[in-house]
């Protein structure tokens, strides 16, 4: 008599484990079915799943993020989730752009299926906001300043996925429309969802450099929250996709911008390729880092045993994936070439010069662009260098202003001092922008060293006599935080 192979022996168990429980149409299931009775929480049989995507940004040479988010929901949507029960903030000034050589369309990859066509329009344009993400998260329409009306309208016994994509620095996220969103007044917003006790678990994605810095001594481990990011508190984040980096995306291609987050896209095109009922969280948490650890590492944060879900919890699967089993050993590849985030745009402005014919209008205002952009950086970066030699001296504002503390702990004790702080540097020096966020951990030093407003505003007057008339610098739009 020849002996069952574990396989085999596995698969006996499971039939005869269904005609114990009268069910002998299950006497063969396939292993994504099989899959099923080992999964944490895998039961949708009660309570809704909800969603509330976000593209933080705007402008063309931004397209990845709102690329990202359309990737999203196109997910959510074919494994299940309602219209009426996904939330979408995005600028919506990609697909009819003038630049787009594809009207309509959106893609997240190089001869990319449009990701665009359905996606709802619920906050769009300048009610893409910090006011409004906070007020859609607490269900308070009273608090919302435009939009659908759409909020998240949760009950006890309901799972939410938030995913967040744009520019980032320590402990801020961006917004199209300032003020940028600030950690602590994020994760305050959580714990008040939480103490509302209006769902069950969240799953909460953020795609940004130093996207860990948002719940890194912040989120706490009771809210019942799960925090996966793009990279640590300390780390920069990368984008791919771009012009020149794969064969079928040369640098003469008819775009000019990169179309995906790198950590966005691992995580994108691995719930394209599974039955989610058959990958946890902490599955994709591990394989997306060996994707992408050789840019940076992802990081997770708040209630880590909910790692042990499916996806399939918060984002449902695609019927058309229900033999696609997961398997961690077919789901790495080749890494993608990648370029840094904050230098994504410096590489669209360069390609968009680069391809103006000589001579034209086109040629002269891209190169406008682009020493606008590198004027405000090194205005921006000069700017704080002076004033933290000023506050500091010379020998001792670098180390100052570079400190990073040990994991585990916030970046600021004093969170209004760190806004006062941006907000007084930014009426002499002018705005930080998407750019000069960067610094924010500088600003938090400054906080932490003890210093006063009154002092700030000395020495950033000293140090701008004035700015640079670029909108990049200017304050029309009002302060950073």
């Amino acid at each position: 008599m020849k002996l069952l192979v574990p396989g085999v022996l596995l698969l006996f168990l499971l039939a005869l484990s269904g005609i114990a429980a009268g069910r002998p149409d299950d006497f063969l299931r396939l292993p994504s079915e099989a899959a099923k009775s080992f999964l944490h929480n895998d039961d949708d049989s009660v309570g809704t799943r909800w969603a509330v995507l976000i593209a933080g940004s705007k402008g063309w040479q931004n397209y990845r993020h709102q690329a990202d988010v359309c990737h999203a929901y196109q997910i959510l949507k074919k494994g299940g989730l309602k219209d009426e029960n996904i939330i979408v903030f995005m600028y919506d000034d990609i697909a009819y752009n003038e630049s787009n050589p594809r009207p309509g369309i959106v893609i997240n990859k190089p001869k990319g299926e449009d990701v665009y066509k359905g996606v709802p329009k619920d906050y769009t344009g300048e009610n893409v906001n910090a006011v409004n993400f906070l007020a859609v998260l607490l269900a308070n329409r009273s608090a919302l300043t435009g939009g659908s009306g759409k909020v998240l309208d949760s009950g006890p016994n309901d799972r939410i996925f938030i995913y967040y994509t744009d520019h980032g620095a320590p402990v801020t996220i961006g917004m199209p429309s300032k003020p940028y969103l600030v950690a602590k007044d994020l994760v305050d917003t959580l714990k008040k969802k939480h103490a509302a006790g209006t769902y069950k678990s969240m799953v909460f994605y953020i795609e940004s450099c130093e996207s860990g810095s948002m719940f890194d001594g912040l989120l706490p481990e009771d809210a019942n929250i799960y925090g996966m990011t793009a990279t640590n508190s300390t780390e920069g984040s990368w984008v791919t996709y771009c012009p020149g980096q794969t064969d079928d995306y040369p640098e003469d291609d008819e775009y000019d911008v990169c179309f995906g987050d790198l950590w966005s896209v691992a995580w994108l095109e691995d719930c394209d390729a599974h039955n989610l009922r058959t990958e946890t969280l902490d599955q994709q948490y591990e394989v997306v880092k060996k994707k992408i650890e050789y840019a940076h590492i992802p990081a997770q944060y708040g209630n880590v045993s909910l790692a042990k879900d499916s996806l399939f919890v918060y984002m449902g699967t695609d019927p058309a994936n229900d033999n696609k089993t997961f398997v961690e050993e077919n789901t790495l590849r080749r890494p993608l070439k990648a370029v840094h985030s904050r230098d994504a745009d410096l590489l669209h402005f360069w390609h968009k010069y680069h391809k103006a014919p000589e001579g034209t209008s086109r040629k002269i205002d891209a190169q406008k662009q682009l020493v606008e952009v590198l004027s405000h950086r090194t205005h921006v970066d000069n700017s704080i260098k002076l004033v933290g030699e000023l506050l500091f001296g010379v020998g001792k504002a670098s180390e100052v202003l570079n400190t990073i503390r040990p994991a585990g702990q916030p970046l600021v004790d004093d969170w209004d001092c760190l806004k006062t702080m941006v907000r007084t540097f930014e009426t002499h020096c002018g705005s930080l922008s998407e750019y000069g966020m960067k610094h924010m951990r500088s600003f938090a030093n400054m906080c932490n060293a003890g210093v006063q407003k009154e002092q700030m505003a000395v020495a950033a007057g000293q140090a701008c006599v004035t700015f640079p008339s670029n909108p990049w610098s200017s304050l029309d739009e009002g302060f950073s935080v």
